[in-house]
């Protein structure tokens, strides 16, 4: 994996005192009101730990004893917070690191998202002051962290102070400082926020180091990711790997998904797999669950932190609103989660409760009657619930009616805790703030959606959460095949022509068209004839790489004049390229499919598979994944492409050979692993899949200048 850095990730313990601190100082502590230092004092109001203001200034700020530095302090503080100016920063971080602090946190920017290299070098040398005092660095330019169940608000945004207090279960890493602010000021609703951290520059602690220590937190049950980038996908690998072995699900939404310069990448697996589609590859591969909106983000991981494990894999609705069943029927399709009917044993219980004009059925309609009797309600979701089939519970709230949340509320709060499977409301109704809608906020049994899109999206994540391979078996490319590969490619120039791409294919076992290579016309008659007609023809050129814009690719040529004809033009259209001959080919059937590979330079080497053709930009259709992938993770990858039809058998054609075709895409993928330190991309465009097995028409590899 291509990594700036390779150190661990930090555990929760070396986190603990910047993380849940005993005791905090605030360097550049002031009484002026609005300030940073101020601010971060009365975010500090309701911490039961020792707070210790340092600014030689004044001797006291309010009620508090001020100090004039930080060696004046009674004992060492477990976390300073730095609010000095840039040009303060590093010497009070060396005196912090003498004071024998045990983290600290850096507010001042101008450092490394200044776009020159002086403040890149500043950077660095507070990481190495932190690194080499093994006190652990949040910043710079960060907003600061929370943890809401000390009521320890390190940072200097206002009014922290006054919000409501009970902690929650969810730690949000956020990279955005405000909208991860505005995230965790969900407490304000009763939502439960246990930990927020601002990462910010992440000149030490990042991302990775947050998340894998929040894994470790037995308080925490799930964590809410706001993502831009990260300076190592191996932390974040070993995140992912922490948060597994601790049961912890990780939701993350990822700002930046533009990908700006895609239209310049070398191939067309570069245009498919920009650095988003790495990111999110990788996501995948750490076993994250990926949202695609900002909005999804918080309700996904107050989901996933109530639902535990999936049961079954059957969703019931119940509403009294028979449009909101509908509703629910139509995204479940959508999402595809089954709905199954309830059995016969259930539907006896259903209509014994059921009016004869309500639906004892899925999704059940209890009808209006549940306002005039409020227990029949609660007999039915106990029903569904008692189904087998069932592994959750969605319960539309439609209108907002206090008399109905009276008693519903408590009802369905003591449902949530009575047994295992989780009861979900999705509060349809526009008065948003309607009665029992706080209640309902601040059950952290009870997940609570405000879109039924997103409740129905976020049942589908859970369920192949549940399922999710994440990790490839055993290599199947030869011994050997790494070291045979690179010499040819040390043999090469920057761009291979198509036959060396293939050799490379070769030796690692993926099978490739018979060719051969004309350096004249009699030549590539003779290749034809003995092929038999019709014949591809291919300039091999390495400085041509896109072969089929230039005109150097005549297809289906079906007789000798048509031939000679096809060879003088791309002669002609190759002037001015080194043109090393004509590939003559074979015309074979099949089905178009583009296998390739890019080495993203933070995330690695990732594997692209999508629809050959013109279909793979015509429709968006492909599925990126971490290298290497098994031959398990290559056909699930085939199976979530829009034409996947197209291989198993579409209106009468016979289906392609998925298993070679899934074991060439793992060859591929264990060349991209094995050569990520070499190649830059890799292009396997087509690769033509048939009945009998599957066969590398066109190839292009770029190596890393």
């Amino acid at each position: 994996m291509l990594t700036p850095e390779r150190r661990a990730a930090y555990t929760r313990a070396q986190l603990e005192r910047l993380v849940a601190p005993r005791s905090i100082a605030v360097v550049g502590a002031s009484p002026r009101a609005g300030s940073f230092g101020m601010r971060t004092l009365e975010n500090l109001a309701h911490y039961a730990g020792e707070v210790f203001p340092v600014n030689a200034k004044y001797e006291r700020i309010g009620e508090r004893r001020c100090y004039a530095s930080l060696a004046a302090l009674p004992h060492a503080p477990d976390c300073v917070v730095l609010v000095v100016p840039r040009e303060g920063v590093e010497r009070t971080l060396e005196q912090a690191a003498a004071a024998g602090a045990g983290a600290a946190i850096v507010y001042a920017s101008g450092y490394g998202e200044m776009a020159h290299a002086d403040a890149g070098r500043t950077q660095r040398r507070l990481a190495d002051i932190a690194r080499a005092a093994q006190m652990p660095m949040l910043g710079p330019n960060c907003m600061g962290l929370v943890n809401h169940a000390l009521r320890a608000g390190m940072t200097f945004i206002p009014e922290y102070a006054r919000a409501p207090a009970g902690a929650g279960s969810i730690a949000v890493v956020s990279q955005s400082g405000a909208l991860g602010y505005s995230l965790a000021q969900a407490w304000d609703r009763g939502f439960g926020i246990r930990h927020f951290f601002s990462v910010g520059n992440s000149a030490d602690v990042d991302v990775g180091d947050l998340t894998a220590a929040m894994a470790e937190d037995d308080e925490v049950r799930a964590i809410a990711c706001l993502f831009e980038g990260a300076p190592s996908a191996a932390r974040m690998l070993e995140a992912g790997e922490r948060a597994r072995r601790h049961g912890k699900p990780v939701i993350v939404f990822k700002l930046g998904t533009s990908e700006d310069g895609a239209a310049a990448a070398r191939s067309h697996t570069g245009s498919l797999a920009g650095s988003a589609v790495a990111w999110r590859a990788l996501f995948e591969r750490a076993g994250f669950v990926a949202v695609a909106d900002y909005d999804a983000l918080l309700e996904t991981a107050g989901f996933f932190a109530a639902a535990g494990r999936p049961l079954a894999r059957g969703v019931a609705v119940i509403s009294g609103s028979g449009g909101a069943g509908v509703m629910a029927a139509d995204k479940a399709a959508a999402h595809g989660v089954a709905m199954p009917q309830p059995l016969p044993v259930t539907v006896t219980k259903l209509r014994a409760i059921v009016p004869e004009f309500g639906a004892a059925r899925n999704p059940c309609d209890p009808t209006g009657q549940v306002i005039n009797v409020p227990e029949s309600f609660g007999r039915c979701c106990r029903a569904l619930l008692g189904d087998a089939q069932y592994g959750v519970l969605v319960v539309p709230a439609t209108v907002a009616i206090a008399e109905t949340a009276r008693d519903r509320v408590p009802a369905m709060a003591a449902m949530a805790r009575e047994q295992a499977k989780p009861i979900v409301l999705v509060w349809l109704s526009e008065w948003l703030q309607g009665p029992g809608s706080d209640a309902y906020e601040k059950d952290d049994k009870i997940p609570v959606f405000r879109s039924m899109e997103r409740c129905f999206a976020t049942i589908a994540a859970w369920h192949a959460h549940a399922e999710q391979e994440t990790k490839p078996t055993a290599r199947v490319s030869p011994p050997g095949a790494a070291q045979a590969a690179g010499e040819l490619l040390a043999n090469a120039g920057p761009s291979l022509t198509e036959s060396e791409a293939k050799r490379v294919l070769a030796v690692y076992g993926v099978p490739v068209i018979e060719e051969r290579l004309a350096r004249g016309v009699d030549e590539a008659l003779a290749a034809a004839r003995a092929f038999g007609y019709p014949v591809a023809l291919k300039a091999e050129s390495p400085t041509i790489l896109h072969k089929t814009e230039l005109g150097v690719v005549k297809l289906g040529i079906g007789h000798d004049a048509e031939l000679e004809r096809a060879y003088d033009e791309i002669e002609a259209a190759a002037r001015g390229h080194e043109l090393r001959g004509v590939l003559v080919q074979p015309m074979i059937p099949g089905v178009e499919v583009i296998v390739g590979a890019r080495v993203d330079p933070v995330v690695g080497p990732v594997v692209v598979v999508g629809s050959g053709g013109v279909l793979v930009e015509l429709m968006q259709d492909s599925v990126a994944a971490l290298a290497p992938v098994s031959v398990a993770q290559a056909k699930a990858m085939l199976a979530r492409l829009k034409g996947c039809k197209l291989l198993t058998g579409f209106r009468g054609s016979a289906p392609v050979a998925v298993d070679a075709l899934a074991d060439a895409i793992a060859r591929v993928s264990e060349l991209a692993a094995d050569l990520a330190g070499e190649i830059e991309e890799l292009d396997v465009n087509p690769l033509r899949c048939g009945a009998q097995g599957v066969a590398a028409v066109d190839a292009l590899i770029t190596r890393r200048s």
